[in-house]
């Protein structure tokens, strides 16, 4: 008998352990479908972050709604303020809005109750078939993703079909109602709960289901669930003061604001529920609460914290400082500031990650431009200073294209949509081709050493003709950064036709250059290094037109 109870409750455990498994990756299937859908509009709610909180509440609300996890989104905003792309003033209040959009999955939940002609739970399996036939046999990249969402969304409540399932034969067990009845009594208690299992699993929507499915199963008392959600607002600040660790002050004052916020909320509305149970309505506090009535209190909750603790936020950013003094002391190392810039946070929501990198791309692309043009100079000059500038700056670059494309392969093991996965690629090849701009400049710079050490002596018109052909394609590399940078497809036709006079302008001086060799205008020596000089510009302009044409490519899918 004993062995046939213990293998009850290994089965019920394993039913509840797998349901919640299940439950988990339903969130995330769910979440990555809906970020493919929302593509590039996640990156345009980035551009629409200012000053004012308002913005930043609803768009901390919209994204979290997206990733569905408040604590993902809150992660992510560390990294938007370590990489610099975000102030604290900006980061309160996509916190704030944050919590209000965690609240979605709750709802999504309870919608087995409230929604009666649309029961989830019963919808579910088709909802995966449906799913699944969009995946499988649909090449329209919405339908797929259309899919990803209705396969998340169906094993989202298989889960808690199977977690609600492996509690229901305890729902009388003493055991169950004693433990929810001393949480109830003890609003600390309840709030470390709370606070306890929300921290081990990382999730405030993860545990909150939980707790739904143990309400539905009429185990949970009001007072009991009420205690336990204030505690898992606390819970949730555990992963974003996490990830501060190693990042810059600033960033770790955006977790510090985050914790105080949801602390100074759940000591407020603790001692307002305990007022509330013990004197306004006692008979509330010892019923059992349902799944719609913890998304109720749990919206209510982050709502009216949002609005309490609103006027406040600027407050806020000060305690923040305190606590955290000190300024942050500024990169100089232009690989440090890109290794910042490319935070892994940021990773959370991919189009964010893009835009960023791409940025970095095109400082990357800047430096080999400023190396194109020293490296000229110092041919002209036969300066060694310069020489040992651009020998410098070429090892900045090969460092940036190392860390750059570490950073891309990253981007592409997360959900990205397939023009998101195509820009990817072709960031890749623009980090490479950029990377040979690089090794031009280096070889331009290496024909000046060489010519000031074997005193190779230019002509007044090989000097005119190697600046005008560096001036033209330093200027066309630069529209092709522009093409990239702007998004702009009428730039392309424009490095197009820059290309074409550079061609043809290598071939013109390369046959003036051999006239004059032939009329001993010029040394033998000069000649080798001029026509090594005005190939290596041909192909710089060569990469500046592939740069453009990976956007032309884009624009046109």
């Amino acid at each position: 008998m004993k062995v046939e109870l213990v293998q009850e409750i290994l089965f019920a455990l394993f039913a509840f352990v797998g349901g919640f498994g299940m439950f988990l990756y339903g969130m995330h299937i769910m979440a990555e479908g809906l970020q493919k859908s929302a593509g590039d509009k996640m990156k345009k709610l980035l551009g629409m972050l200012t000053s004012n909180r308002f913005f930043a509440i609803t768009i901390g609300a919209l994204v979290t709604a997206i990733i569905q996890s408040s604590s993902a989104t809150t992660v992510m905003i560390v990294g938007f303020v370590n990489a610099g792309l975000m102030n604290l003033t900006q980061a309160v209040g996509v916190i704030m809005g944050a919590n209000i959009g965690t609240t979605i999955t709750s709802w999504i939940v309870s919608s087995s109750e409230w929604a009666s002609f649309l029961k989830p739970k019963e919808l579910a399996p088709l909802a995966i078939f449906l799913g699944a036939m969009f995946l499988f046999f649909s090449n329209n990249k919405k339908h797929k993703q259309v899919g990803e969402i209705l396969v998340g969304f169906a094993m989202i409540f298989i889960g808690l079909e199977f977690m609600g399932g492996a509690i229901k034969p305890y729902r009388e067990s003493q055991v169950f109602i004693d433990m929810f009845l001393i949480l109830g009594k003890n609003p600390l208690l309840g709030v470390f709960a709370g606070f306890f299992v929300t921290a081990i699993i990382q999730s405030s929507s993860a545990s909150v289901g939980i707790l739904q499915t143990l309400a539905a199963s009429g185990l949970v008392p009001w007072t009991a669930a009420v205690y336990i959600i204030l505690g898992q607002n606390i819970g949730t600040t555990v992963t974003a003061m996490l990830s501060s660790i190693g990042a810059n002050k600033t960033a770790k004052r955006a977790a510090i604001i985050h914790m105080m916020f949801n602390v100074v909320g759940t000591v407020l509305f603790t001692i307002i529920m305990v007022i509330f149970f013990k004197y306004v309505n006692v008979t509330l506090g010892e019923k059992l609460i349902s799944q719609t009535e913890i998304s109720i209190f749990h919206t209510i909750f982050n709502i009216s914290n949002t609005l309490l603790l609103f006027p406040f936020a600027t407050l806020l950013v000060k305690i923040s400082e305190k606590i955290i003094p000190g300024e942050d002391v500024l990169d100089t190392d232009g690989n440090a500031v890109a290794l910042r810039h490319m935070d892994e946070r940021i990773l959370e929501t991919p189009s964010f990650a893009v835009e960023n990198v791409t940025k970095e791309i095109i400082s990357m692309g800047n430096r080999a431009l400023e190396n194109t043009a020293l490296a000229t100079k110092a041919l002209i000059d036969k300066d060694a200073t310069e020489i040992n500038t651009v020998k410098r700056i070429e090892k900045e670059i090969n460092q940036l294209e190392h860390l750059i494309t570490e950073y891309l392969i990253k981007i592409n093991n997360t959900p990205l949509t397939e023009t998101q996965q195509l820009i990817v690629t072709h960031l890749f090849n623009t980090v490479n081709d950029i990377e040979r701009v690089g090794d031009h400049a280096m070889n331009i710079a290496e024909l000046a050493e060489y010519s000031s050490n074997n005193e190779v002596v230019f002509s007044d018109i090989a000097v005119n003709e190697i600046k005008e052909m560096a001036e033209y394609t330093i200027d066309t590399f630069k529209i092709a950064l522009d093409t990239r940078e702007k998004n702009d497809f009428k730039l392309v036709h424009k490095v197009e036709d820059r290309e074409d006079k550079i061609d043809t302008m290598e071939e013109k001086l390369r046959e003036s250059h051999i006239k004059r060799l032939s009329n001993f205008e010029c040394q033998a020596k000069s000649s080798v290094v001029f026509l090594d000089v005005i190939s290596n510009y041909e192909r710089i302009s060569d990469h500046a037109l592939n740069i453009a044409q990976y956007v032309q490519a884009e624009v046109l899918i």
